[in-house]
């Protein structure tokens, strides 16, 4: 029997009961090749985009992952997406190896795995009207093959996002950058998903639109009884919407923690460079605070340094801190630092 075939087909009802480990990311590596020549292209080295990532996320929470630009968030997203398939390790999602499988057996396991893209401008059809957006992953999947059904679930779609069920007749240069958002999230919701990543989902918007969809988010992960992977740089929105936070540098996961746990006592020495570098909303507190400055630049992954990749701009960093990579350890409960030098 073909292996593929006897992989197991996702679970109309779900398997998995709030609290319980939904997605597994194990030791997750995606490496881009970088070529030379034009005929004959010969690989000359490798971008290492994640390198050794792992953490879990449980049924009903939002799981922040933070860094900045270029560590390696969006790429995890895409992996666990299978948009990008990974250069190794295992994303375990219902307790099946999404991995193993081969594209035609992800059909139904896209399902329950949806994305909310970062740019509300770009993710959308310009050719389509909101309401041919909506309908076309129901029509594909078979979630509805009735039209005119699908049309009042789409008008419901809408309203829940906090859009008039008017708009489905709506091409998207006619609207503004947060209503553009709220069709990205109703079209996420369309295929009754378990799981939504949400890829720098408000960072494109206003900071009084990203309010509303933060509390939009919020209001339907109760809900749908949703899980959110929320990929973000912005570590207030991520401390007001997650319940636990990964922090990533280079490719790799350097902290993972409860939300409050992270922001109250940050133990890596890049956490805490990273926030302290969050403004203050009172003036006389923020002018008398101590900031953390970085030494350096941030290493190209194309050549990271060897060792713990933190260790060029650490001040805290040892002689093993150049040749050897450090695990994540769990120095509290919950509370996972990959430093051999805190406790």
């Amino acid at each position: 029997m073909n292996a593929q075939a006897a992989m197991p087909a996702p679970s109309a009802a779900g398997s998995v009961a709030k609290g319980e480990t939904l997605l597994e990311v194990r030791n997750l590596k995606k490496y881009f090749p970088v070529t030379e020549g034009l005929v004959f292209q010969k690989t000359v080295g490798n971008v290492k985009a994640v390198d050794g990532v792992s953490f879990d996320i449980r049924k009903g929470e939002t799981l922040g992952l933070v860094g900045e630009s270029g560590c390696g968030k969006t790429t995890t997203g895409r992996c666990v997406l299978q948009l990008d398939r990974p250069t190794s390790g295992e994303i375990v999602f219902e307790g099946v190896n999404l991995e193993r499988l081969s594209n035609k057996a992800l059909t139904p396991w896209r399902q329950k795995i949806q994305v909310i893209f970062q740019d509300p401008y770009s993710s959308l059809n310009p050719r389509m009207k909101v309401g041919s957006i909506l309908d076309e992953p129901m029509r594909i999947h078979g979630i509805e093959p009735d039209p005119g059904r699908r049309n009042r679930r789409i008008a419901e779609l809408l309203t829940v996002c906090g859009l008039p069920a008017k708009f489905a007749d709506r091409y998207p240069h006619e609207m503004s950058g947060g209503q553009r958002q709220r069709v990205g999230i109703a079209r996420a919701l369309c295929l009754n998903p378990d799981f939504i990543i949400c890829d720098e989902a408000v960072s494109a918007l206003d900071v009084s639109i990203q309010a509303q969809v933060i509390n939009l988010l919020e209001d339907l992960r109760e809900e749908f009884e949703l899980t959110y992977l929320f990929i973000a740089h912005d570590l207030s929105v991520v401390h007001h919407l997650c319940s636990r936070v990964a922090v990533m540098y280079l490719g790799k996961v350097v902290e993972l923690a409860e939300s409050d746990e992270l922001f109250d006592n940050p133990l890596h020495p890049y956490t805490r460079a990273l926030l302290s570098a969050v403004p203050i909303p009172d003036p006389r507190v923020e002018a008398q605070r101590a900031y953390q400055t970085l030494k350096g630049e941030v290493p190209s992954p194309l050549n990271p340094p060897p060792g713990c990749v933190f260790h060029p701009r650490c001040a805290m960093a040892v002689e093993g801190c150049r040749t050897e990579v450090p695990a994540l350890r769990e120095l509290h409960p919950g509370h996972w630092v990959a430093c051999p030098e805190v406790s």
